[in-house]
């Protein structure tokens, strides 16, 4: 049976097979469910459709300009849930979020000098420094007994060198699923502070809080300080489910930052197209009852993985606080490539390798549970047959 939020149907499946879709392509001709890549299998908000339907209406396609409303509504969706007040000569536009990461390490310190993150993490982290000619210090994240992840401020400070110039975070944390404290970004900008750090702050998941004790900060709201020394990369792609229209923006608050980043864009990325315009503003306008509607269905999958996984003998699940996808530790089942072993099994989910730790899986739960729940049986009945035969 449907389970109906508001006038929304999450659980309606949507056939993208043959749509040219990337999620779904990767096992095109094999019964493999595809919970992989960070994209949902559920329709954008009406209001979106509605939206790109006019344009598309218009029949003209050239090269566009935000129109000033975007400019309006991110500027309120910011302060309304937020109370960040952003202003608009901060904002540069940007074909989507990698172009950001690369941007902000040929922004930032010179050729050969370091870059750090911390891992596990979306993988263009691990990459974007070696081809912006940087050096990348990769500091993992400190995981506890229960697979909660956090800072580790000690490797921290004893990873970083004279010439690291940049450090590149993401919050909500992908694959983690870590929302960080007021107490860990203060502690980090204070680090930043300390080392004269610029920080790039990926910060797309911010509306995908699932753990109501949670709420997501803005690292550059905290104070003037280190908004001075950041950059701030957003967009609506993955709370709207709109990531192939390609709009995303940073908020660079001082001038000669954002004039360095905006010169390293100059030829070398792309504009915005006029769809992700319009996508953009709807979705930040009139878009709140899909997005609350969404959140509750999210929150339904995300107790049916936890549920699942933890019935299952050798596999471990870290506390998602954001996003809708699950960490799986799964070193007991192969410790450098898990996800071989489940695509046996007819689940094909993402490689840990990529993100900086091998035995891991990650697990995308933006699906209809219907979906969702054939693959945890697939899942199941794959370890019920391993623990058997060992």
């Amino acid at each position: 049976m449907a389970v109906e939020h508001g006038r929304f149907d999450f659980d309606i499946p949507i056939e993208r097979r043959g749509t040219g879709s990337v999620k779904w392509d990767r096992y095109k001709g094999r019964d493999i469910l595809p919970l992989w890549v960070a994209d949902m299998d559920f329709a954008a908000p009406p209001a979106v459709i509605e939206a790109l339907q006019a344009r598309v209406a218009h029949g003209v396609f050239g090269y566009g300009n935000a129109p000033d409303d975007l400019l309006d509504a991110i500027q309120a969706h910011l302060l309304r849930v937020y109370g960040w007040q952003v202003w608009p000569d901060w904002i540069v536009w940007l074909p989507g979020l990698v172009p950001g990461l690369h941007l902000a390490c040929r922004a930032v310190g010179e050729p050969g000098e370091a870059v750090l993150t911390l891992s596990p993490v979306y993988p263009p982290f691990l990459k974007a420094p070696a081809a912006s000619d940087r050096r990348l210090i990769d500091v993992p994240l400190a995981r506890d007994d229960q697979g909660y992840y956090s800072i580790d401020f000690e490797r921290l400070e004893a990873a970083i060198t004279p010439d690291t110039r940049l450090l590149l975070l993401c919050n909500p944390h992908n694959p983690v699923g870590r929302v960080y404290t007021e107490t860990e970004l203060r502690d980090l900008a204070a680090f930043c502070e300390r080392h004269d750090l610029t920080i790039c702050s990926d910060e797309i998941h911010d509306g995908l809080v699932l753990d109501p004790s949670r709420r997501h900060i803005p690292l550059a709201s905290l104070d003037a300080e280190i908004a001075r020394r950041s950059i701030t990369l957003m967009a609506p792609s993955k709370t709207y489910n709109i990531p192939g229209l390609g709009f995303s923006f940073a908020i660079i608050p001082d001038a000669d930052l954002r004039r360095r980043f905006r010169d390293a864009k100059a030829g070398a990325v792309p504009e915005v197209n006029v769809l992700g315009f319009s996508a953009a503003l709807a979705a930040y306008t009139q878009a709140q009852a899909w997005h609350a509607a969404l959140l509750d269905y999210l929150r339904g999958n995300l107790a049916r993985v936890a549920e699942a996984v933890a019935a299952m003998p050798g596999l471990s699940m870290s506390p998602v606080e954001a996003t809708y996808l699950a960490w799986i530790d799964a070193r007991a089942i192969d410790p450098m490539q898990a996800g071989r072993f489940f695509e046996q099994a007819g689940v094909g989910l993402s490689e840990g390798t990529d993100f900086g730790a091998p035995g891991f899986v990650r697990l995308n739960f933006g699906c209809p549970r219907a979906t969702l729940d054939e693959a945890l049986t697939r899942m199941s009945a794959a370890m019920k047959a391993h623990t058997t035969k060992d």
